[in-house]
């Protein structure tokens, strides 16, 4: 289920899998309390299906849940080119040397053992994010001779400032964040506008022609190209 109000595509979510109340409550209000949008599961399948309705940005994982074990899960997700971007911090009351091991070796990208100190854990999260999402957590990115400050919400290119609507503004973020990296218009949707919002894959295009003629209204290059039948890239 959803714990936070409202969900913005820009606002990082993250998917708490733990099958203990009070432990789910102490994530659930520690991460909202850091501006985190907070989806829940209680057990490995409702998992699993919450990764593929919700799309979280980040996963913390328990090892020792219900139906399927958090380790099973894990390794399923980055089974899967779709999900195996998604960072995931595996919780464990497991402490032994081989249990670490086991954990990281089945992909997930951090390991804590339980008790954990949730300053720490929190930290470790804005770590992840500055890593997979940096625009998420307010961190400025630049591709060449364009720079992207999430926090002030502004876009300079060779320094000039760029004035962007929120939705373009929104898609620059994404293409930056992962330059190369081809995006099909589908995948542009469901970042950029939500899952739960329902229009026309062809709305991307006009958002990125809106996009291309304002980068070029300061720079004589536009580094956003078409990929026939595939989507869209940066550089």
């Amino acid at each position: 289920m959803t714990q936070s109000g409202s969900n913005t595509p820009l606002q990082p979510k993250v998917l708490v899998v733990e099958d203990e109340d009070a432990q789910r409550e102490v994530l659930c209000y520690n991460l909202a309390s850091e501006g985190f949008a907070v989806v829940t599961a209680e057990d490995g399948e409702k998992a699993l299906e919450l990764v593929e309705d919700e799309g979280p940005d980040l996963i913390l994982l328990d090892w020792m849940i219900p139906k399927i074990s958090g380790l099973e899960v894990c390794r399923r997700l980055k089974m899967q080119a779709k999900t195996r971007p998604i960072p995931i911090i595996m919780l464990s009351a497991r402490a032994e040397e081989v249990d670490r091991v086991r954990g990281l070796e089945t992909g997930a990208d951090d390991y804590m053992v339980k008790p954990y100190s949730i300053v720490e854990l929190m930290a470790r999260v804005r770590s992840q994010f500055r890593r997979s999402r940096p625009v998420l957590v307010g961190s400025v990115i630049e591709f060449g001779n364009i720079t992207l400050d999430p926090e002030a919400y502004r876009v300079y290119v060779e320094g000039k400032a760029v004035h962007l609507g929120p939705t373009e503004f929104r898609l620059l973020a994404t293409f930056m964040e992962r330059p190369g990296r081809v995006f099909s218009r589908e995948q542009l949707l469901d970042r950029v506008w939500g899952r739960e919002v329902l229009i026309d894959t062809r709305t991307v295009d006009v958002h990125v022609g809106r996009l291309r003629r304002a980068i070029l209204q300061t720079r004589g290059d536009y580094p956003l190209r078409t990929v026939r039948g595939a989507g869209y890239a940066l550089g």
